[in-house]
């Protein structure tokens, strides 16, 4: 059988979101000009090409490359489309360039995954991802910071960094004011592999780099003026943000409340 082909849905004029099994990577459309938000696992980067044709483009279209955190499963696949687009500025929070140019890392690793394999899903979800690339490195050198209070930024789709550290310690959503859309990378997802539920939620906290900071960072999309949200695992969700936080919060509540291991 072979491997699903990603969806790409169009949810506001100009706004794809590209889906996979795994992870999702965003592309804004402004004219003939495109941006480019994450970029899957090293083993999506064809992927990642064929979304670009999927929407009617060429890969030089795309002008920008925005990163919401460094994980690989979010960098790993950019590597052919900026081969195939050499003008695209890469921009980061620029707290968050160092570890994209892999200068330190913040990411779970294989230790920290096998002392977490106990639990449901957690073992499958990580063959699943040591397939896609879930181990190689993947520096960014051209990655570049937006800068902190940046605003609009200057590229297709005027997309607003949203401040949202924790997961990193540069994590950034995005908010596209003129759609009520905020794309949220991983401080708010709506499913993952690892997760038996479906719907707002926190990732489980041994991925995230400072736990604490990471909820306290979705205080930061609960203002936002945005009725659909795009995150980085699970499928688009169409409910004011304020809710989806309201029902992350809820759901990392009955989390902390579930027995740590199982009964032996």
């Amino acid at each position: 059988m072979g491997r699903a082909v990603p969806e790409v849905s169009e949810v506001a004029t100009g706004v794809f979101s590209v889906s996979t099994p795994l992870v999702n990577w965003h592309l804004l459309r402004e004219g003939r000009d495109l941006t480019l938000v994450d970029g899957g696992y090293p083993g999506d980067a064809a992927d990642v090409l064929a979304s670009v044709e999927r929407i009617g483009h060429r890969h030089g279209d795309v002008r920008a490359v925005l990163v919401t955190h460094a994980h690989v499963d979010h960098v790993g696949g950019l590597h052919l489309l900026l081969q195939r687009a050499p003008g695209a500025q890469v921009l980061l929070d620029a707290v968050e360039v160092a570890h994209a140019r892999r200068e330190h890392l913040e990411q779970v690793g294989v230790g920290t995954v096998l002392r977490h394999a106990w639990r449901p899903r957690t073992a499958l979800w990580a063959a699943r991802a040591l397939r896609r690339g879930g181990t190689r490195d993947a520096p960014l050198a051209r990655a570049a910071p937006f800068g902190p209070g940046a605003g609009a930024l200057d590229v297709p789709g005027a997309p607003v960094p949203v401040p949202t550290h924790g997961h990193t310690s540069g994590h950034s959503a995005f908010l596209l004011p003129a759609h009520g859309v905020v794309l949220t990378g991983d401080a708010l997802v709506t499913a993952h592999p690892t997760s038996a539920v479906r719907g707002p939620q926190l990732l489980p906290a041994f991925f995230h780099h400072d736990p604490a900071a990471a909820t306290a960072a979705l205080q930061q999309l609960s203002g936002l003026a945005a009725d659909v949200v795009l995150p980085g695992h699970g499928p688009a969700l169409h409910l004011p943000v304020r809710a989806a936080v309201e029902a992350a919060v809820e759901a990392a509540v009955g989390r902390a409340c579930a027995p740590a291991r199982p009964p032996r």
